[in-house]
């Protein structure tokens, strides 16, 4: 039930979404005696997409969330193990073409190649399985066995983990799968807007890793200059705002279910 509301009641309510249903329902409006009210939603939807449209506002929440987490240091020493979570690669277009098709959080499949060069001995697991509603296309990390062979990876260090459909149960299956043992290090790699969510997961089923983030789309200081856009950026603002959106509607939904150790991780745990 979870899942299913996850990918419906949450796309309602993401910021674009609900801006133009609340301007659409004014339209409707407009055919009643309702027709001041309909004027009325019609002007505020309008003006509210203006406003996060052509300000950085996406950026803004996006940033909060993708400093939580500094680059990952090596000074440590070599992780025993590096688990990938999904999202990098379009299953649907993969299944279409033959081959693993890159989405915009490549780096986090790309990221390995280095990693894997640098830490010979460190076991590899990519957890993704579908994030469809209703799944056409095989698991997502069908695909990623042939690329990271392209990329000199053996097939024998990889462990792929193809039943998750969300972030919760990437930490969940994986740490069933793995069974990490007392002792052991292991990274996460995922989207630095993602990392927060993903972490809280893995602390919440008991599976200590630490932060790999990648996949950056803010820098790590803003300015004025960094944060105002260039003429006609609307849809990209907005596109901005609906990924940062995402991220805080699933931190407070897992939060308030029990699904990650608090509203906000941060380092410190």
């Amino acid at each position: 039930m979870f899942f299913i509301l996850s990918k419906t009641a949450a796309f309602l309510v993401l910021p674009t979404n609900f801006l133009i249903l609340l301007g659409l329902a004014g339209v409707l409006l407009l055919a009643t005696r309702f027709k001041r009210s309909g004027r009325r939603l019609m002007a505020a939807s309008l003006l509210l997409l203006a406003v996060v449209g052509f300000l950085p506002v996406g950026l803004l929440f996006a940033h909060v969330l993708e400093v939580r987490f500094p680059p990952w240091s090596p000074a440590r020493g070599a992780p025993d193990g590096i688990v990938v979570l999904g999202a990098a690669i379009d299953p649907d277009l993969s299944q279409a073409w033959g081959s693993a098709q890159l989405s915009a959080q490549a780096e986090r499949v790309t990221v390995v190649a280095k990693l894997a060069r640098e830490y010979p001995k460190a076991r590899i697991v990519y957890s993704s399985g579908t994030a469809a509603l209703f799944p056409e296309a095989p698991p997502e990390a069908d695909f990623v066995l042939p690329l990271w062979e392209s990329f000199g990876i053996a097939r024998g260090r990889v462990t792929l983990e193809t039943r998750s459909r969300n972030t919760a149960q990437n930490a969940a299956f994986t740490k069933a799968l793995v069974k990490p043992k007392p002792g052991e290090r292991w990274l996460l790699v995922t989207s630095a807007l993602h990392m927060p969510r993903a972490i809280g997961c893995f602390r919440r089923v008991g599976f200590p890793v630490e932060a790999y983030p990648v996949d950056w789309t803010t820098y790590p200081k803003l300015s004025l200059a960094r944060l105002l856009p260039p003429p006609l950026q609307l849809s990209g603002n907005l596109r901005e705002l609906d990924k940062a959106a995402h991220e805080w509607i699933g931190l407070l939904a897992y939060w308030l279910t029990g699904r990650t150790s608090s509203l906000l991780p941060g380092p410190a745990g």
